[in-house]
């Protein structure tokens, strides 16, 4: 016999073996596993390479004497004291960040967050366990195939929608302050017009709207129309430094603002009467 009929047979019966007694996990599937696990580690090892050799310490110089393929090596460091930033998620988390929109209110929040992610996880891991049938033709699955394409276009078009909401930067917000001062009849009140500019700036439209302005968020009202409410500057500005004492432990505390600055946003709400 040959050499070549002999790798044949020795063929022939390998494949033998393996329809009677399987393929053993070690070390078919070991070696595998390992041969990938190393590609995966070399190629993010490269990267890392590439991002190190092609930066520099000086981000300015990036795009001259250094290239900058995968990003600088350093940015500028980070302001604390920032009203203009707007966190955002990775982009694989843009399903959820919309998510938020969309189940706002304190009572619904959970099950948009919480809730719904977790069933749709429990119905995954289970799905093995609960359909056994050997069938495979996507034509004799219409349900699974159905529910798959569903699940899909849901994550496309959540994550789509994530990516391209935007959210109202404090300086966007702060220039609307002189069409609410005109609209709302205190543009000759100092104090109004001043806590205006702290409201735009503090963040207070991340939940709350005015004339339109803001995200409307965890079921927080519009305050478009808050002096007709009678709370008095001195009931509102208590009310805004420590809301947990009148029962709302949602909206956070803003006693950090100072007195100046709480007494100006008060005076502010207090002459919001509504759109004349």
């Amino acid at each position: 016999m040959s050499a070549l009929d002999e790798r044949r047979a020795q063929f022939q019966k390998y494949k033998h073996d393996v329809k009677e007694r399987g393929k053993p996990f070690y070390p078919y599937a070991m070696f595998h596993d390992t041969v990938m696990s190393l590609v995966v580690v070399s190629v993010i090892v490269g990267l890392a390479c590439v991002w190190y050799f092609t930066s520099g310490e000086n981000p300015d110089t990036c795009g001259g004497k250094d290239s900058c393929l995968l990003g600088p090596r350093y940015s500028a460091p980070a302001d604390p004291g920032t009203t203009n930033f707007v966190p955002r998620p990775d982009w694989y988390f843009y399903f959820l960040f919309y998510l938020l929109r969309i189940f706002k209110w304190p009572d619904s929040v959970i099950l948009g967050t919480v809730g719904i992610p977790t069933v749709l996880l429990i119905i995954a891991f289970g799905l093995p366990f609960l359909d056994t049938r050997r069938e495979r033709r996507l034509l004799r699955r219409p349900v699974a195939v159905v529910a798959a394409v569903l699940v899909v276009l849901s994550m496309g078009v959540l994550t789509y929608k994530g990516a391209v909401a935007k959210e109202a930067l404090a300086s966007e917000v702060k220039a609307a302050v002189p069409s609410w001062a005109k609209r709302e009849g205190f543009a000759n009140n100092r104090e109004a017009v001043a806590g205006a500019n702290a409201f735009a700036v503090s963040g207070c439209t991340a939940c709350h709207t005015y004339l339109g302005t803001g995200g409307g968020n965890l079921g927080a009202p519009d305050l478009s129309a808050e002096g007709t409410k009678g709370k008095g500057v001195q009931g509102l500005q208590t009310y805004i430094s420590d809301p947990s004492k009148f029962g709302n432990t949602v909206m956070p505390k803003f006693a950090s603002l100072g007195q100046t600055t709480l007494h100006q946003i008060a005076v502010f709400l207090d002459a919001s009467k509504g759109p004349k």
